[in-house]
C-alpha cells in the first residue's frame, strides 16, 4: 500500500538504491531533502548533475578528479617514482588522510573476483603497466585483505615482477583496540610476518 504520492515514493525508491541506505534510510533522506529549502534541494540536485557531467578518471592514476590530472598527479612535490596501487578512490582517501604517504597512487576501480566474472581485463591494470613503462622504483600493492584483494595482489606481483621493478605488499594485522581472541588465524598470521622493530 503506498502512504506517499508518487513523486515522494519515487524519490525513495531511487535513493534506496544507493549502496547502504535501506528503506527505512531512504525514507528518512527523502522527508529531509522535502524539508530542506527550495534553493538547498536544487543545489543538491545540480552537484550531483554537475558531479555525473565533469568527473573523470585522472589519465594517470585512474582516480576520479573533474580535471585532465588529479592534484596529487599534478603535485610535484610527491615522489612519482613509488606508486600504490588501491582498488578503489576511497582506499587512497584514507592513506591520503594519513598524511604519512609521499608518493602517487593507482585505482584500479575493483579486484580480480573469477566469483564475480571480474577478471584482470576488468579492472585496471593496463593503465599501471603502461605507467610503469616510466621510471618507476616501487610498486606497493595496497588491495584488501579479501580473497579478491589477496588474488589481485598475487596477479599484480606475477606481472611486475619480471620488470625489475621493487613490489611489496602493505602488512596488515590487528587493528588498534582489536582484542587477539576474537581476530582469525590469518589476520593474526599477517601481523606476526609484518611485524616491525621496537
Amino acid at each position: 500500500m503506498d502512504y506517499y504520492s508518487g513523486y515522494i515514493n519515487k524519490l525513495i525508491e531511487q535513493l534506496s538504491r544507493l549502496p547502504g541506505v535501506g528503506a527505512k534510510t531512504a525514507q528518512r533522506l527523502a522527508f529531509h531533502i522535502m524539508s530542506m529549502p527550495a534553493e538547498q534541494a536544487r543545489q543538491l540536485a545540480a552537484s550531483i548533475t554537475d558531479a555525473k557531467e565533469h568527473v573523470r578518471y585522472c589519465s594517470c592514476c585512474q582516480t576520479l578528479t573533474d580535471s585532465e590530472l588529479c592534484p596529487i598527479c599534478r603535485d610535484g612535490k610527491r615522489d612519482h617514482k613509488q606508486i600504490m596501487v588501491v582498488e578503489h578512490p576511497q582506499d587512497l582517501a584514507a592513506y591520503e588522510k594519513t598524511g604519512r604517504y609521499e608518493g602517487v597512487y593507482h585505482v584500479l576501480h575493483g579486484a580480480i573476483s573469477p566469483m564475480l566474472g571480474i577478471g584482470p581485463d576488468d579492472i585496471r591494470l593496463k593503465e599501471l603497466m603502461q605507467r610503469l613503462q616510466g621510471d618507476v622504483e616501487e610498486v606497493i600493492v595496497a588491495t584488501n585483505s579479501s580473497l579478491e584483494g589477496e588474488t589481485t595482489a598475487m596477479y599484480i606481483s606475477k606481472l611486475i615482477k619480471p620488470t625489475g621493478i621493487r613490489v611489496t605488499r602493505i602488512a596488515s594485522g590487528v587493528p588498534v583496540g582489536g582484542d587477539l581472541e576474537n581476530i582469525d588465524e590469518v589476520t593474526l598470521l599477517r601481523a606476526l610476518e609484518g611485524r616491525t622493530e621496537l
